[in-house]
């Protein structure tokens, strides 16, 4: 019983196929069909490996919103080197308010070598609303000053490796002993989302200003390194994102279809194009005989025969 159940149920699904088989003997082979084979095969073959190197990419998705968050307060990451000695040099942090959010206490000195070896200038790179500043002031008098300085690293937030921030690599050479380096920075709160990454970190551009202090000829102000900051009330979240399969599959059937089709088509046109160009070059290489002599000098007219000119 079950093998009878077996065999009409394959019948039945071989009564149930909707798709119509073409006897072996109507199938015409020639040469343009195989060459456009050929090239349909190919072309299908090198659009699949371009749309499965698409597939494999990813991208960066960017979505900006108000910033919603007053209360966490922003980390400040700077690696800075100053051509003057470290018992020289003092620093804080003030918000627009004058009031002292950090003080060089905070602050690790490590007495290093402003000038930088031939290997490590090959290693050095740059990349040429709550708001407040920081900045560095000698603590000596202004013969002694020298403001020459590098910015190794400046970031906002939690620390994200493999980023290059605008600032890092910096020099800046003083001219005078008494000169005043500006730093107006407009940082951006970012949350990043890779498939690797997840951190709550900040961008940020900046624009640079310098100037030699100079009372006498009208340029005030108090000589030093300062980095103010303004903080932007958007956020952008960044998320990187990739093509799902089922978009993938779906554009590898449309790419597979699509070519078949329009292959079949264009052979089509072509054949038929070259059918009517071969017929009229056919019928343009005879001509009709109207009448043809008989050896008594009579004609006949009834017999239409067609003599080849090519002969």
């Amino acid at each position: 019983m079950r093998r009878l159940n077996r065999k009409k149920t394959l019948s039945l699904v071989k009564e149930l196929d909707a798709f119509p088989k073409v006897p072996d003997s109507y199938v015409e082979t020639s040469a343009s069909g195989g060459t456009v084979s050929l090239i349909a095969f190919t072309t299908m073959a090198l659009l699949t490996i371009m749309e499965f190197s698409v597939y494999q990419d990813t991208w960066m998705k960017y979505e900006y919103e108000v910033d919603k968050d007053f209360s966490s307060k922003l980390r400040i990451n700077i690696d800075i080197t100053v051509a003057m000695k470290c018992q020289y040099v003092g620093a804080d942090v003030l918000d627009l308010a004058e009031t002292m959010v950090a003080s060089a206490d905070g602050l690790v000195y490590e007495p290093v070598i402003f000038d930088l070896s031939p290997q490590q200038k090959e290693w050095q790179r740059a990349i040429p609303h709550p708001r407040g500043h920081a900045h560095l002031a000698a603590l000596v008098n202004h013969d002694s000053y020298n403001f020459s300085h590098r910015i190794d690293h400046l970031s906002f937030g939690e620390l994200v490796p493999g980023i290059i921030n605008p600032l890092d690599g910096t020099e800046k050479i003083a001219v005078d002993h008494n000169q005043m380096f500006q730093y107006f920075i407009t940082v951006v709160p970012t949350k990043l989302h890779t498939y690797k990454i997840s951190a709550d970190t900040h961008q940020f551009s900046v624009t640079e200003r310098e100037r030699v202090i100079n009372h006498a000829a009208g340029s005030h102000g108090v000589s030093g390194i300062f980095m103010k900051y303004d903080l932007s009330s958007l956020m952008v979240t960044v998320t990187e994102e990739h093509m799902p399969f089922w978009q993938f599959f779906v554009r590898l059937c449309g790419i597979v279809g699509g070519i078949f089709s329009t292959t079949g088509m264009l052979h089509g046109i072509g054949k038929f194009i070259v059918e009517i160009i071969y017929c009229r070059f056919r019928l343009g290489s005879y001509k009709p005989v109207s009448s043809v002599p008989f050896e008594d000098g009579h004609t006949d007219n009834h017999l239409p025969l067609l003599e080849n000119n090519a002969h």
